[in-house]
């Protein structure tokens, strides 16, 4: 029955009136609900497989198995120092997170970004009842860390655990943004990382052919930095080249003072990780005063940098990557 013949009724009844008001709030009702959908998007957006409501679950796999997250995670714990740059770059400020390597307690770099963080323990022990206290809905931890704590943190909130720390960075980066459901803001960040890494190469041409020398003091200890290091697998990305005694797909030699020629290179960049006490500085101090430090070409040729161990070893995540990029473009880039 139309609404004409409604009103073509001298006399409506009560239960027409009440029908014709019933009628009214209906439609009324679903052009509201259009207008709100052409508000939205004309066309429905795909699924991207993450969250779109406060309370949709879904499931991440990770080195422990599979866990389910219910809605987008907004505390989170975080218990690699890695994992704090994936969380920071997605727009993502912990409740909780292991104090760095250096720094008091976050790395320069990241401090700024995590004031008011509270410090869950480091990376080989975290604290479990400082996690409880913050009443996180995700930890993200690591297997070759934590694995003997992970049923205890999964009894505090869903837990996700990476493998190891990987020199390939991106393969932790994008397991951590699909637990915290921004897979799809991750893959852009990744992206737009690649698209510089590019450009990088262009504007470098034949400075790629150069043999990459990397170097590390730390107390007590120095070592050569290989291929599977986070700045390693940098300079593999970017398509440097390395000497022939450092380009191995391990992680790192410890060497004495006989092997300072196998850090010869075209360049040569070290980075040193003290303690309390300034015992690397001391180690740098000794080693780039031995007549066998300073009889390196590279060395003569002055084309030995030194820069930050938190960026270009430690952090090691997608804020660091960048920024290691800012080095690279400012050293090599201007010679």
């Amino acid at each position: 029955m139309s609404f004409d013949h409604f009103f073509s009724l001298k006399k409506p009844s009560a239960l027409l009136l009440a029908l014709i008001a019933a009628l009214v709030f209906m439609m009324s009702g679903c052009g509201q609900s259009a207008s709100q959908n052409n508000a939205a998007g004309s066309a429905p957006q795909q699924s991207t497989g993450q969250p779109e409501k406060a309370g949709e679950a879904y499931t991440v796999k990770h080195a422990m198995g599979e866990t389910k997250i219910t809605g987008k995670p907004a505390r989170v714990v975080v218990l690699t120092n890695e994992g704090t740059e994936v969380l920071l770059s997605l727009g993502i400020k912990p409740v909780g997170a292991v104090k760095s390597w250096s720094g008091t307690p976050f790395y320069d770099h990241l401090k700024k970004d995590l004031e008011g963080v509270t410090v869950v323990g480091d990376e080989n022990q975290p604290n479990l009842e400082a996690i409880a206290g913050l009443k996180p809905d995700l930890i993200i931890g690591n297997k070759l860390r934590q694995e003997k704590v992970y049923d205890q943190l999964s009894a505090i909130a869903p837990t996700v655990f990476s493998e190891k720390i990987n020199a390939d960075w991106q393969k932790n980066f994008k397991l951590y943004a699909e637990a915290l459901g921004k897979q799809a803001e991750g893959d852009a960040l990744l992206s737009k990382f690649d698209s510089r890494v590019a450009e990088f190469k262009t504007k470098a041409g034949d400075k790629l052919n150069m043999k990459v020398s990397l170097v590390r003091f730390i107390p007590g200890k120095t070592r050569i930095y290989f291929n599977d290091t986070f700045a390693g697998f940098m300079m593999k990305k970017i398509g440097f080249q390395r000497p022939q005694a450092q380009d191995k797909e391990t992680f790192a030699d410890e060497i004495n003072k006989e092997r300072i020629p196998d850090m010869e290179g075209d360049i040569l960049f070290y980075y040193t990780w003290d303690n309390d006490k300034k015992e690397a500085s001391q180690v740098e101090q000794d080693w780039t005063n031995d007549p066998l430090w300073k009889n390196l070409n590279v060395v003569k040729n002055g084309n030995v940098h030194k820069v930050s161990d938190d960026i270009w070893n430690s952090s090691g995540s997608i804020i660091s990557a960048n920024l290691m990029l800012d080095d690279l473009e400012k050293i090599v880039l201007k010679k």
